[in-house]
């Protein structure tokens, strides 16, 4: 049961908002929980007063639901708080029913035909519409699968363009929201921290126009381009990048990215680490494992070790970690320090603990001696071997990017009379957007905004102009026939026929 402190209750009505299931109300200025509640806790995580608190679950009524960390004890009746099962007659049930893909193919939309999927040509080398009130510099018709297909391109000045860099490591960069300098100007920012990933935005309309708007220009395409490029992040690291290479940070050289959170990979090698020791410790920055209390150690039968760790805990054996320079990317030098006790009357002499990382890069063994006092020993061969498995499945760091671009201005008239059409026929699935012959993905809403993977693209041809702006091929491919009824060029429309390219 959740436990009220009548004399510290406020009446503030943080955990009323919060609740998952509205299972919390006001009276007379104090909270009242009524029986929906499944003890999930998040009323006792998020208390500003700490004036609730977890009592005694043994042996409340209702099913534990295990389909995640939190465990709700659910009611006859009512459901779990992420909403997705139900008690019903003491067996727990999907709300939803499975869907087949019919189920959803309203809301995907149409697939593309095969016959559009590709461009007849690319915008590599076509050249640029401008003004661009005349026809894009190259259309063309061909026939595939017996389909009339019409392919658009130009080399497309976008203002609104950008780049989204993501680094493959565990190191530390800079605060999020940091801005990104090349020299001392400003080109990005820190953005939010990805699963495994620092990511960087870099460019967008508002810097491209600014004062050094130039420089911004300048990097969004020498990333594209997978050219290295030397970047400092404000109150960060220094940062030498480049697209498809392994990023050097403060002169480190990571080798691997995370195989998963420290929870993750508790649950992903729970047996080996059970083999190697009596416990097992997952140092990670954002949720750190300690194995007897997760949920994958009580499957695999670990008992309780008597350890606690000084993160704050999340859910059991998942604790949220600190960033830092130290293990597995929290503040954690020696890895013992992530200890914050060891209940003797639990926790007996000759007792191991296996400490590592996410990516297996560190790790280290102790015993618990008589004295209470913890010794670093070699790793026996299990220990040896669960080390080698989580860093064996880790993939290699390394940088990627996705280039950013507004296509829904005034380029589209090079396209068609009718510019709202083309980018009706963008989102309606009838006209294909490619970057250079790279499947972009369409952004939803608005416009047409694009996102392409660079090392799809044919490497050099992205570039940049003193506007300052960016430029990036850009081709339409759709059926004569949506073409002529968007209001195409038809008298612009050229047969097709494969250019020569020389070396």
């Amino acid at each position: 049961m959740i436990n009220i402190d009548l004399e510290k209750c406020v009446g503030c009505g943080t955990c009323v908002q919060d609740c998952p299931l509205g299972a919390i109300r006001l009276k007379k200025k104090k909270a009242s929980i009524d029986d929906r509640c499944t003890l999930c806790g998040a009323c006792v995580r998020i208390c500003p007063e700490e004036a609730l608190s977890l009592g005694d679950v043994s042996s409340l009524e209702g099913v534990e639901c295990e389909a995640c960390p939190i465990g709700c004890r659910i009611k006859d009746g009512n459901l779990g708080a992420c909403l997705r099962y139900r008690n019903e007659s003491g067996k727990l049930v999907r709300v939803t029913p499975l869907h087949a893909f019919n189920d959803v193919e309203d809301v995907v939309g149409p697939d593309l035909a095969e016959a559009v999927r590709k461009p007849l040509i690319t915008g590599i080398g076509a050249g640029t519409t401008y003004p661009d009130c005349k026809p894009a510099p190259h259309i063309v018709q061909g026939k595939r699968y017996r389909v009339d297909v019409v392919t658009v391109v130009t080399e497309a000045p976008l203002s609104y363009s950008g780049i989204l860099v993501k680094i493959d490591t565990d190191i530390p960069i800079g605060e999020e929201g940091s801005p990104v300098l090349v020299g001392k100007r400003k080109v990005g920012l820190v953005t939010t921290e990805q699963y495994g990933a620092k990511m960087l935005s870099i460019g967008g309309v508002n810097l491209l126009t600014g004062r050094d708007g130039f420089v911004v220009a300048r990097t969004i395409t020498d990333i594209a381009n997978k050219k290295p490029v030397r970047l400092k992040v404000e109150g960060g690291g220094r940062l030498e990048i480049q697209v498809g290479q392994t990023p050097v940070i403060e002169g480190q050289k990571p080798e691997n990215m995370r195989v998963g959170c420290g929870s993750a990979t508790l649950g992903l090698f729970a047996p080996l680490l059970k083999e190697s020791a009596d416990e097992a410790i997952i140092l990670d920055s954002h949720l750190t494992g300690l194995m007897s209390e997760h949920a994958a150690g009580r499957f695999v039968g670990v008992k309780a070790s008597g350890v606690t760790l000084k993160f704050r805990k999340s859910t059991p054996g998942r604790y949220f970690g600190d960033h830092g320079k130290g293990w597995g990317g929290t503040s954690i030098i020696h890895p013992t320090d992530v200890i914050a006790h060891i209940d003797r009357q639990v926790s007996k002499a000759g007792m191991t603990i296996l400490i590592t990382e996410t990516t297996g890069q560190k790790a280290a063994m102790f015993v618990l001696q008589e004295d209470g006092v913890l010794k670093e020993v070699p790793l026996s061969p299990a220990a040896q071997k669960a080390v080698e498995a989580i860093c064996s499945s880790c993939e290699p760091s390394l940088v990627s990017a996705l280039y950013m671009g507004g296509a829904g201005g005034s380029a589209r008239a090079g396209v068609t009379l009718y510019p709202v059409k083309l980018t009706q026929a963008v989102h309606g699935g009838k006209a294909h957007l490619t970057v250079g012959g790279a499947p972009a993905f369409i952004l939803p809403g608005g416009g047409i905004n694009f996102l392409v993977d660079v090392e799809r693209v044919k490497n050099g041809f992205f570039y940049w102009t003193p506007t300052p702006a960016t430029i990036c091929p850009v081709e339409y491919t759709m059926t004569r026939k949506d073409y002529e009824e968007m209001g195409g060029h038809l008298e612009a429309v050229k047969p097709f026929r494969p250019p020569k390219v020389l070396d």
